[in-house]
């Protein structure tokens, strides 16, 4: 999107309220959100912070110019899911080689993936496994100020040493008292630990799992530390937001939270903490013990979803049609809505022409409204009703839909032009068979004729795409 002003308001789920963004320096407005584990194929509600996301990062281009803003989504390559998926995927491979095979093919996919959703490649997206001795610096700075403690090959975090003005800090993000969050949690219990609840920076690794040498033995890092060193490498002790989904707000940004702010001894970690809403499938909770677990991939390459393949941005379009944090009810019947409106903004030659700078205002308001993409969609849809395709075209283009998704299913505009036009003169000199045989023909390529008389009371022919 091309610079310029409006006012950004943003919900800020550590306050509860939505208020206007200032970021801490406009010359670098900066956001973190948390990436893949890249153990299996990331699956639909996967895919839902990845677009929202981009939205927002797009958005951020627009506002403060795209020089001026870092985008950082990290890949978590070390993880004990990873290890388990390696051995069982790879038994006959050493660890290491198969944990390697597994993050190579999974990151790949992962990669091809949100690019076929439209989204833009974030200005860094750096690798867990490429900031180990950021990890061990930021345990040992936690383990020097007494927020931390080694103990039988760990070291964890003591979560009652978060303190401000007397009180125990932790819990805020997700507004959760210590004792609710024991009586919730699946809290391992270990005899090295001083509170159930304090929680592992860095844990032993066996010969055969990965591990690196630190001041406390060799072994691997826990999984809130990772980003907690990334974000700091490289946006900074402090930045302006963290997002993610709101599965993660508690335990992993709260126990992110947690460690940069003692660490760092800062305020904040985030000027702004976002988060997106749930993800359900046909109505229900997704998952592989309900036969509905659906990945991108299984979206975008099979018909294992109502019977068809589905275009990234038919994907990318359904999941904007719900505010970002509201929860989701992924359907068929939400992706036939986002298929038959795309379908009829593409079907006019006029929607890739325009000025790309010309970004509808109406679009920029709502999204400059805590991402209200739904707005958003509304605006779109009356720049179409009116016809103002020269709009309509740059708009979308910039939210991502900078492609035709029907592209191979439909023959090009000229060719029907063309077959409409042999189709017409059929009619005027009366050969009806020929005039059916083309409108028959057209249909079966997806195309489908509408015929109208105009003032003067002449045929003309209008055509859409008919899915």
């Amino acid at each position: 999107m091309a610079s310029g002003k409006a006012t950004l308001k943003l919900y800020n789920t550590l306050t509860r309220a939505k208020g206007e963004f200032t970021p801490l320096d406009p010359a670098n407005v900066r956001m973190y959100v948390c990436g893949p584990t890249v153990y299996d194929f990331a699956h639909i509600g996967n895919a839902r912070p990845v677009i929202v996301f981009d939205v927002l990062f797009r958005l951020l281009r627009h506002l403060y110019g795209a020089e001026h803003v870092t985008y950082v989504r990290n890949i978590t390559d070390v993880d004990d899911k990873i290890n388990a998926r390696a051995a069982r995927d790879y038994p006959d491979l050493p660890l290491n080689e198969a944990i390697r095979k597994v993050t190579e093919t999974t990151n790949a996919q992962f990669q091809a993936d949100v690019k076929a959703l439209g989204c833009l490649e974030p200005t860094v997206q750096p690798r867990a496994t490429e900031h180990i001795a950021e990890m061990i610096a930021m345990i040992t700075t936690l383990v020097d100020k007494g927020h931390a403690y080694p103990a039988d090959g760990h070291v964890l975090f003591d979560v009652k040493s978060f303190r401000s003005n007397g009180e125990v800090e932790y819990g805020k993000l997700s507004r959760r008292s210590l004792d609710e969050m024991l009586a919730g949690a699946r809290v391992e219990v270990a005899p090295y630990k001083r509170d159930p609840m304090d929680f592992v920076l860095w844990k032993p690794s066996t010969p055969e799992e990965p591990g690196w040498d630190s001041p406390w033995g060799r072994g691997r890092p826990g999984w809130h530390i990772e980003c907690s060193a990334m974000s700091e490498k490289h946006l900074g002790e402090v930045f302006d937001i963290h997002g993610g989904g709101i599965d993660l707000a508690f335990p992993h940004h709260e126990n992110e939270l947690a460690q940069s702010r003692c660490a760092h001894d800062t305020a904040m970690m985030a000027q702004v903490w976002m988060h997106n809403g749930f993800l359900q499938v046909e109505g229900r909770k997704m998952a592989k013990s309900e036969g509905n677990f659906v990945t991108i991939s299984d979206l975008l390459n099979t018909d294992k979803f109502g019977g068809r393949k589905w275009p990234g941005e038919v994907l990318r379009l359904a999941m904007l049609m719900t505010h970002y944090r509201e929860p989701i009810d992924f359907s068929v019947a939400r992706l036939e809505e986002a298929r038959n409106l795309l379908s009829g903004f593409w079907s006019h030659p006029e929607f890739m022409e325009g000025n790309d700078e010309a970004v509808e205002c109406s679009v920029l308001d709502a999204l400059s409204d805590d991402l209200n993409t739904p707005r958003a969609i509304a605006a779109l849809h009356q720049l179409y009703k009116v016809g103002d395709f020269r709009s309509l075209g740059p708009t979308l283009r910039a939210l991502g839909f900078a492609k035709d998704p029907f592209a191979a299913d439909v023959a090009d505009v000229q060719a029907v032009d063309a077959a409409i036009a042999a189709r017409l003169a059929a009619l005027n000199a009366k050969d009806f068979a020929t005039a059916d045989r083309i409108r028959a023909e057209l249909l079966e390529q997806g195309i489908q004729l509408k015929d109208a008389k105009n003032e003067a009371g002449e045929r003309v022919t209008t055509w859409e795409v008919k899915r």
